[in-house]
């Protein structure tokens, strides 16, 4: 009997961290070889890109792994077994202190395909509301509109490094 291309010989988990695991595993590739890969398990994330009328909200968010700020759109992890947009409709009250009537998922990304299964649900956010702000006690954020043109010159003079949002803002049609 023939095994399946890209078929999973043996999977062992080596990290459980509260974010994510890490696994070893060994695989049969598409043409044959088996390789052993490591890979980290995420549960996938939500991007949102918040529009007020022709202006975006961006957040600058202190990033402790590169021990720095920056400008990004708000986005965050799925907690077990929840629904996409209701994973961001949480994170756009909890990150920039709105809400929205109008949602829209635009696409969808592999960040780190290469080693890790996060995938990342972006929806464009319309009728934006005020309503109160939650954010979280690890996160350190502070929201901001920004005009097309302004972000097009944050991104073109390298204050925009985030990949998935700059993934986002092309997206929405933005950049």
């Amino acid at each position: 009997m023939r095994k399946k291309r890209g078929a999973l010989l043996k999977s062992k988990r080596i990290f459980k961290g509260r974010l994510l695991n890490l696994y070893v595993k060994r695989q049969r590739f598409p043409n044959g070889y088996i390789g052993s890969l490591e890979v980290i398990r995420h549960p996938g994330a939500v991007l949102i890109v918040p529009l007020l009328k022709d202006k975006v909200i961006l957040i600058r968010q202190y990033r402790p792994v590169i021990n720095s700020y920056i400008w990004e759109l708000p986005a965050g992890t799925l907690h077990k077994g929840e629904r996409p947009l209701l994973c961001a409709k949480r994170e756009l009250i909890e990150e920039i202190g709105y809400s929205a009537t109008k949602w829209k998922r635009i696409g969808s990304i592999y960040p780190a395909p290469g080693y890790a299964t996060e995938r990342i649900i972006i929806y464009k956010a319309q009728n934006l509301k005020k309503t109160a702000f939650k954010s979280e006690e690890d996160e350190i954020i502070t929201p901001r509109i920004f005009e097309k043109k302004q972000i097009n010159h944050l991104l073109r003079s390298g204050k925009i490094v985030d990949a998935k949002t700059i993934c986002a803002l092309k997206l929405a049609a933005i950049i």
